[in-house]
């Protein structure tokens, strides 16, 4: 069986100036970086805002298991099987970090024959955009510490600074750390802190962001630190927004590629949806639903962080409105809730799967809240049984939900015909009615137990001393209208990852709260959920080499 660096390695991509023909988007309307990947100009992008809306379809999945979901891949395969049946589709993606490239989980570009490409650029370093914003943060890191060691007019407290350092690598090294070592010239000894990049708020604001104008109003917006009275210290007020700006400028415009059907892929930004919001830039999904007429996203990890993230921050902010859901599972994950082992999952297990359905069942309820209509699809395996097949058939059919089985792995576009046909039925019969799920006069307090009760299933929320402070801090300061951000694991639908399955009598535990008042949402911390990753005991960077022709293996 080839793996899927190999598939990507022998697929016959088009020039991507020819991929753009096909949504009529001209040479002149492209950035080339090299053959295969653009970046789509601003002029585009304003010929085309005054389009209709094509329809926009949201891929999210159960939560994530070892066994694999395959929400990417079934994104990429769906916009291909569109293609097939003669629909005008384009997907929309987030740009892969290096962390989970060389630490956990591999590359991120889909899989099997469900891929877009090229893959090896896409899993690696792309168009620069996580560089540009790896620089542009610690750019305002250094402008900070250089404010205070050249004499600090803005007084600030270096007790009270919140801005971190940032790097696109897992490194749990980096997470506390000591700065300013040495003579007096290195500046003042402070304790510091590193985030992966994808958890930066420039990272959230370039995602949110409509225009150039609007990156600037946000970057301005960033609280830096308190100063010894205890008032906000911004990136503003530090001078520091014009040269964030100008490293960002490439990096705002969204990128160009394709799958190995040719159908377009707009993939850009890329913040994870455990510790940040978890989808792809505002301005690749308006500018796909100008230029398709169905397009197809997907939010990161289960429906219980990204989707929930989609549709109480990017929908709320960038007044998207999804048309329909589809939700990814498979027999495989579902019987991993059930408590099967995971080297037990190839075997047929009636029992383990009622027991683990839960977990779907559950996450079929929560997309139903917001008034969009819902399709479940099962990732096939070759190891799946029929019995198990009609088992989920019957359970989603029984609530209501539209179910098809996706074979895009194996075949690619063809093998999301099924699914395909189902959403298309849903979109011509089905008003999507979305509403958030909280308003936005509704206290932090609140939002916050209203996310934790009506989508995790918590009892309720306890909160530690820190985060209650932080809390009504932030309220004080007028930031109780936005959102939260829910920073959670991803393993459970609780905020302990070994409570699998549908968890109940447990509450949230909110340990701590900090505004990304760029961005525009308040960010929560739960459990003992980490903005730096760390590297697994045998990391993906164990398997990844260049041959001596300049191919590269093992990356996925």
């Amino acid at each position: 069986m080839k793996t899927d660096i190999e598939i990507a390695q022998e697929a016959k991509m088009l020039p991507i100036k020819d991929v753009a023909a096909s949504y009529g988007i001209g040479e002149d309307e492209l950035e080339l970086y090299g053959k295969y990947k653009a970046k789509l100009t601003d002029g585009l992008l304003s010929k085309v805002k005054d389009r209709p809306d094509g329809k926009l379809v949201l891929v999210t999945a159960i939560n994530p298991t070892p066994a694999g979901e395959g929400k990417t891949t079934t994104t990429v395969g769906l916009g291909e099987a569109f293609g097939r049946l003669g629909k005008k589709a384009m997907i929309a993606l987030r740009e892969p970090s290096l962390g989970p490239c060389f630490g956990i989980k591999g590359g991120a570009a889909g899989g099997g024959y469900a891929q877009v490409v090229p893959m090896e650029d896409l899993n690696l370093h792309f168009t620069g955009d996580f560089h540009a914003i790896t620089s542009a943060n610690n750019l305002l890191a250094a402008l900070l510490d250089n404010h205070i060691h050249q004499g600090n007019a803005l007084e600030i407290d270096t007790r009270q600074i919140i801005w971190k350092r940032c790097l696109d690598m897992n490194d749990r090294a980096l997470r506390n750390i000591v700065v300013g070592l040495g003579s007096k010239a290195e500046g003042f000894v402070r304790e510091d802190h590193f985030v992966i990049t994808v958890a930066s708020e420039i990272m959230a604001i370039l995602c949110l962001a409509n225009d150039m104008n609007d990156l600037k109003e946000r970057l301005g917006k960033i609280i830096v630190a308190y100063n010894y009275a205890g008032e906000p210290v911004t990136a503003s007020q530090l001078n520091a927004v014009g040269a964030m700006a100008a490293l960002l400028k490439d990096a705002l415009k969204p990128n160009l590629i394709q799958t190995l059907e040719h159908t377009g892929a707009i993939v850009h930004g890329g913040p994870f949806a455990n510790i940040a919001h978890g989808c792809n830039s505002v301005r690749a999904t308006k500018t796909a639903l100008k230029l398709a007429d169905i397009v197809v996203t997907e939010a990161g990890f289960g429906a219980d962080l990204g989707a929930e993230k989609f549709l109480d921050i990017k929908c709320r902010m960038a007044g998207l409105k999804p048309d329909a859901i589809v939700l990814v599972a498979t027999v495989r994950a579902l019987k991993y809730n059930g408590g099967v082992p995971k080297d037990h999952l190839k075997e047929e297990n009636l029992e383990a799967l009622e027991k683990g359905i839960v977990n779907l069942e559950k996450h079929i309820e929560n997309m139903k809240k917001y008034g969009v209509p819902v399709i479940v699809t099962l990732n096939s395996f070759i190891t799946d049984t029929e019995a198990e097949y009609q088992f989920v058939k019957r359970f989603c059919e029984e609530r209501g939900c539209e179910f098809a089985l996706s074979e895009v792995w194996e075949k690619g576009g063809e093998g999301g015909i099924s699914l395909a046909g189902k959403v298309l039925s849903v979109l011509e019969q089905n008003e999507s009615n979305f509403t958030p799920l909280y308003p936005d006069e509704m206290g932090l307090e609140d939002k916050i137990a209203t996310v934790a009760k009506e989508i995790y299933g918590a009892d309720g929320v306890s909160y530690a001393p820190a985060a209650l402070k932080a809390i009504k801090k932030f309220e004080d300061m007028g930031f109780g209208h936005l959102p939260v951000c829910m920073a959670k694991t991803q393993y459970s639908l609780s905020d302990d990852q070994n409570k699998l399955g549908r968890p109940k009598d447990f509450e949230i535990t909110v340990r701590d709260a900090y505004v990304s008042a760029g961005a525009g949402f308040v960010v929560i911390l739960t459990g003992a959920i980490m903005t730096m990753p760390g590297l697994p005991k045998k990391p993906a960077a164990d398997n990844i080499d260049v041959k001596e022709d300049g191919v590269i293996t093992g990356l996925f």
